[in-house]
């Protein structure tokens, strides 16, 4: 292990046991961890992950963007620290009388964690963080599953499914969020214009065209889509 990863390591489960790494010499630690990784995730949340540099970071701290580097590492560190922090599990009522309630209580906490800090989606599976505010999410999943005895075999399969089903309704819904009326009157203009240009559209494409919403609100679909989702998957777990 080299001493950039021991170092983002220490770093990432500071709150769990390592200690952080310390400069052999200079001066003493003048900034806090937990500040500079907020106030990165605060820039994200604001203005999007392409908004995040140490440079931006460091502005706001009065700092220079070497400053940062001795606390954080690299621009990728930060990013990985950034995104334990802003995925720390919250308390949620997880009354588990059926593996659907679980399985829907663990979905919708998460689902919300997305929303606040949508930029989340955005990180690649490949960057996960590895760290333990991550892995808090992975250990109630497999814990809701264990409890209603999902054979070991499909435990892997619901995993993904559930995660992956989560992150792109979540990322859906933001995006919508930020749709101006502007960007919904220039869909619908489009919509009614391949109508006018395409008047059998239905004949050609007939099961697409007579496809039924989850929901009559299609901004409320991706989070519907959910808990509709969960309701197929439940039986099919235990069957």
């Amino acid at each position: 292990m080299t001493a950039d990863i021991d170092n983002h390591v220490r770093r990432l489960w500071r709150h769990r046991g390592t200690t952080l790494p310390a400069p052999r010499r200079g001066p003493a630690p003048q900034l806090d961890l937990d500040e500079i990784i907020a106030t990165a995730i605060a820039i994200a949340d604001a203005e999007g992950l392409t908004a995040v540099s140490t440079r931006a970071v460091a502005a706001r701290l009065d700092r220079t963007a070497m400053a940062l580097y001795p606390y954080v590492g690299t621009k990728e560190n930060l990013l990985a620290l950034m995104q334990d922090q802003a995925s720390a599990m919250p308390q949620w009522p997880d009354p588990q009388t059926s593996l659907a309630d679980g399985l829907l209580a663990w979905s919708t906490a998460l689902f919300e964690v997305y929303l606040a800090h949508p930029w989340l989606t955005e990180r690649p599976w490949s960057q996960a963080g590895q760290g333990p505010n991550e892995q808090d999410w992975l250990e109630r999943l497999l814990g809701v599953l264990a409890r209603w005895q999902v054979p070991a075999d499909r435990q892997a399969t619901a995993v993904t499914m559930l995660y992956a089903t989560v992150r792109a309704t979540a990322a859906t819904t933001a995006a919508y969020d930020r749709m101006s009326t502007d960007d919904t009157d220039a869909w619908l203009a489009r919509a009614s214009a391949i109508q006018a240009a395409v008047p059998d559209l239905a004949e050609r494409y007939p099961l697409s065209t007579s496809l039924r919403p989850v929901t009559p609100d299609w901004r409320a679909n991706p989070r519907a889509a959910v808990t509709a989702a969960i309701h197929l998957l439940a039986p099919a777990l235990t069957a």
